[in-house]
């Protein structure tokens, strides 16, 4: 029994060594989503190992991990988890003013395995990559980038041509710039000042001429890079301060000029319209009162038309009326010539019996003398009286009481 155990504990003590030996040896590695591997082997070969998962390694190489995109942030020491954190940078513009940027840039790290194998080689590890190499080149084009232009520039709208001039110079290297000298009006003070310029330097073919760039030489691309902000130093803030006022004073006098134009225009506008709406009006007055003219005229024309219809209506009814006068004239002309105005002898003489006969009516004394003297026969005076008064009017009126006859009959 205690031989059996005895086994048992060698065995046991034999797989625990070669458990221990396994894992200082261990053949397989593996390779996190993310990251590359550099492996070196016992005997100085060099490999990139660039997809993730599981992968078979020399026993006792040695395992390098690169991730695939290094951060460099400059956000005043900020904890972001980047590959490293540090303050913002210090820049200093044209016009000699200074400032603190805060940037963020992402530098994807080469494909090629020949290009990733060269810059392990120059740089061992991703902390002295990003350390020596990419951070102190991220601050050399952030500030060779603030030369090209001054703190008013950048702050009047020149905030993207920097961000420009930062990314171009990360990707195809620094550019080379020649000083000139030039002469601008201060836009505050108004006075005539002296600039040193830089210009970007350029060769025969117009292109930039530039410091060549370590990302070329080992393939390493930018996947981004970003300016996040621009504290400036208290007198830019100032002289912006009060550029801001003035612009602000400028603005609203602008405005209120721009104000007093569009009341000025809008009160002609309204004059003109107003002076429009009269005009309408009287013209539609003027052309009521024509309108009433011309009816009255028109009126007048009609009345006189019918007037003179009515006159001369008046005028045929006066010739019918003297036609007819003058026919019923000759017909009783003719009649009277016919029976001697018999009927007219007739009336007037009835009218006279009719006038002594009521005379003798009424009167009141003797007809027969009461007294007579002598031997002769006593007259009747009434009598008389009624037969001289009707030859009289017979000779008046040249009565014949004749009937005339036709003689032409009568011949027959």
């Amino acid at each position: 029994m205690e031989k059996i155990n005895g086994k048992f504990i060698i065995y046991g003590m034999a797989a625990l060594f070669a458990i221990i030996m396994f894992l200082l040896v261990n053949p397989f590695g593996y390779n996190d989503m993310g990251y590359r591997e550099i492996v070196e082997t016992p005997t100085g070969k060099k490999y990139v190992i660039f997809n993730n998962g599981v992968y078979f390694k020399f026993p006792g190489s040695k395992i390098t991990t690169y991730p695939n995109v290094i951060t460099i942030s400059h956000r005043g020491g900020e904890n972001t988890g980047s590959t490293i954190d540090a303050k913002s940078i210090l820049i200093r513009f044209n016009d000699a003013t200074e400032a603190y940027a805060q940037t963020v840039v992402r530098f994807r790290l080469p494909d090629v395995e020949s290009d990733m194998l060269m810059l392990h080689s120059e740089y061992v590890n991703r902390e002295y990559i990003a350390m020596k190499g990419l951070a102190p080149f991220t601050i050399e084009c952030l500030k060779n980038s603030a030369q090209l232009m001054d703190s008013e520039q950048h702050y009047s709208g020149g905030r993207a041509q920097l961000s420009q001039y930062f990314q171009d110079q990360l990707e195809d290297g620094l550019f080379i710039l020649d000083i000139q000298e030039t002469f601008s009006k201060d836009t505050l003070t108004g006075e005539n000042k002296r600039i040193y310029a830089n210009k970007i330097r350029v060769n025969k073919n117009g292109e930039s001429v530039r410091k060549e760039s370590d990302l070329k030489v080992f393939g390493i691309s930018i996947a981004s890079a970003t300016i996040e902000n621009v504290d400036y130093e208290s007198q830019v803030d100032e002289k912006l301060k009060k550029k801001i006022e003035a612009s602000t004073r400028e603005s609203v006098s602008k405005q209120n000029l721009v104000t007093a134009q569009q009341e000025a225009m809008t009160a002609e506008a309204e004059g003109r319209r107003q002076l429009v709406t009269i005009e309408y009006e009287e013209k539609q007055v003027q052309t009521q009162q024509v309108v009433q003219a011309e009816t009255q005229v028109k009126l007048a024309e009609k009345d006189l038309l019918k007037q003179k219809i009515a006159l001369d209506a008046a005028k045929l009814e006066a010739q019918k009326i003297k036609a007819l006068a003058e026919a019923e004239a000759y017909a009783k002309q003719k009649v009277m010539a016919a029976d001697g105005a018999l009927d007219k002898k007739l009336e007037a003489y009835k009218e006279v019996q009719g006038l002594w006969a009521n005379a003798f009516q009424n009167y009141k004394g003797d007809l027969v003398p009461k007294f007579q003297t002598g031997g002769g026969s006593g007259g009747n005076a009434g009598l008389d009286f009624m037969e001289i008064m009707s030859a009289k009017a017979a000779m008046d009126l040249n009565l014949s009481t004749k009937v005339k006859t036709n003689k032409k009959a009568k011949k027959q």
